[in-house]
């Protein structure tokens, strides 16, 4: 795993100033994910989770440690290259969707390509085969609040995969669905690692959730253990 590892974390830390106090969620974390894995991260709540997917994703950088996506150290970059790398490589999955309540579904797809260099007819065909993807082509002209849970919760995956990154990172993405709807949102999570070659790491709290990734991973206070 490790000479083909497509996240390759090495003494990967993160320590923020709160007032007085040193906090760190994130310590001496060493890690690596192959290309086309999909992993769970499991672990109370404070334990470093979402600190982790934030520096995988170029949100955040590490305050120690190195770290490494498809080869490229995120440290070397500069704001604005991040940003760049993270629009081309990085699809983002949250528990609360992040819809913009005034636009369709078609419209919430097409954003994230809003910033690339493509044309009308090229972002429409990318952002049809999005909604197709997941199930919801007939669907793209309604707004969220016309949506169930599920439906949004595809509608974000869509436009996660829209610009087809290798890296999709989902925070707690069936925490806010019903048995069901979780069922369908992890069925296309799965269909995308297994179909499509996308590299995954999710954040869950429950064990059922996590089952249906590849390996599970658990974090304590900001450091690996055994299961």
């Amino acid at each position: 795993m490790a000479d083909d590892a497509f996240i390759r974390c090495r003494g990967l830390s993160r320590t923020y100033r709160r007032g007085e106090v040193d906090i760190t969620p994130l310590e001496a974390l060493d890690l690596d994910v192959g290309r086309g894995e999909f992993v769970a991260l499991m672990g109370p709540s404070g334990s470093g989770k979402t600190t982790l997917l934030n520096l995988v994703g170029g949100i955040d950088r590490p305050s120690a440690g190195t770290l490494s996506v498809n080869g490229i150290g995120l440290a070397t970059l500069s704001r604005s290259r991040l940003a760049d790398w993270r629009a081309a490589n990085v699809g983002f999955v949250f528990q609360l969707y992040h819809l913009v309540p005034v636009l369709t579904a078609y419209e919430n797809v097409e954003l994230p390509l809003l910033l690339q260099p493509l044309g009308r007819r090229e972002r429409h065909r990318r952002v049809t085969a999005a909604l197709e993807l997941v199930g919801l082509a007939d669907r793209s002209d309604h707004l969220p609040r016309q949506l169930s849970g599920g439906q949004e919760q595809r509608v974000a995956i869509a436009r996660a995969i829209v610009a087809d990154p290798p890296l999709l990172l989902a925070d707690e993405p069936t925490g806010d669905l019903d048995r069901d709807s979780a069922a369908q949102v992890l069925d296309l999570l799965g269909a995308l690692h297994r179909e499509h070659g996308k590299t995954i790491l999710m954040v869950t709290h429950d064990a059922k959730t996590a089952a249906r990734a590849g390996r599970t991973l658990h974090l304590e206070k900001g450091r690996l253990v055994s299961a």
